[in-house]
């Protein structure tokens, strides 16, 4: 049987789908853990008021602000999951803030296994009136994509380390690490999913064609750029 024109096409979003698991365990914390929060300070007002603690009203005002920050909090996590969407409208996104958002996401997977993300100065920090590049979402993807590749394919790997490429672009480097054991475990394997998902080089370089932002792969370096072709 032949492919159908729009194999390539599901080829992507099989990918991107990938990905989004991948990240997922750290979405999911973010809109944990403003719940925790506002369970705890419920709990609190309850005691208060089976205590009768009227008379310190600094306090429920405290718990009540509180809660109304934890609820903005969780209100921002869902409506994050709106930044996903390619289809979705964005302001665009700084390279900076891309970089951190999405190393963010990933750090505590990596970090289980001893794989270390380090960031460049001026990505870690930011800097003044930063150029917004379009398309924050396939941005994203890019950016995730690049991380799972150098993580599912180099052997004993110990860090990546991410930093500016020109003025429009990213260079990610993979380093091996001392303590790696020499059976690597893939990001896939951290996060439960099967080995045959890891994000291979034609895995990758669908990924790119299909949100159309140029990639060069060198070894252990994988360079991006920001800019769709």
């Amino acid at each position: 049987m032949k492919a159908s024109p729009g194999a390539s096409s599901w080829i992507v979003a099989g990918v991107r789908h990938e990905l989004l698991t991948r990240a997922l365990p750290a979405l999911r914390h973010d809109m944990a853990a403003p719940l925790s929060v506002i369970r705890m300070s419920l709990l609190l007002l309850r005691h208060r008021a089976a205590s009768a603690a009227t008379a310190d009203d600094g306090g429920w005002e405290h718990q009540f602000q509180s809660i109304s920050e934890q609820v903005d909090a969780l209100a921002n996590g869902v409506r994050s999951l709106r930044d996903w969407e390619l289809a979705a409208s964005d302001e665009g996104i700084t390279r900076s803030a891309l970089v951190q958002r999405c190393t963010s996401l990933m750090r505590a997977a990596y970090e289980l296994h001893g794989i270390r993300l380090h960031l460049d100065d001026a990505l870690a920090a930011g800097e003044p009136d930063e150029a917004r590049f379009p398309e924050g979402a396939a941005l994203r993807y890019m950016v995730l994509g690049a991380l799972g590749y150098l993580h599912d394919n180099t052997q004993r790997l110990g860090a990546i380390r991410v930093e500016p490429d020109g003025p429009e672009g990213l260079r990610f480097i993979a380093s091996p690490g001392d303590s790696v054991s020499a059976d690597p475990i893939p990001i896939a394997g951290a996060l439960r999913a099967p080995r045959k998902l890891a994000i291979d080089a034609v895995a990758f370089q669908a990924l790119a064609d299909g949100l159309g932002y140029p990639v060069t792969v060198d070894g252990a370096t994988v360079q991006l750029s920001l800019r769709a072709r």
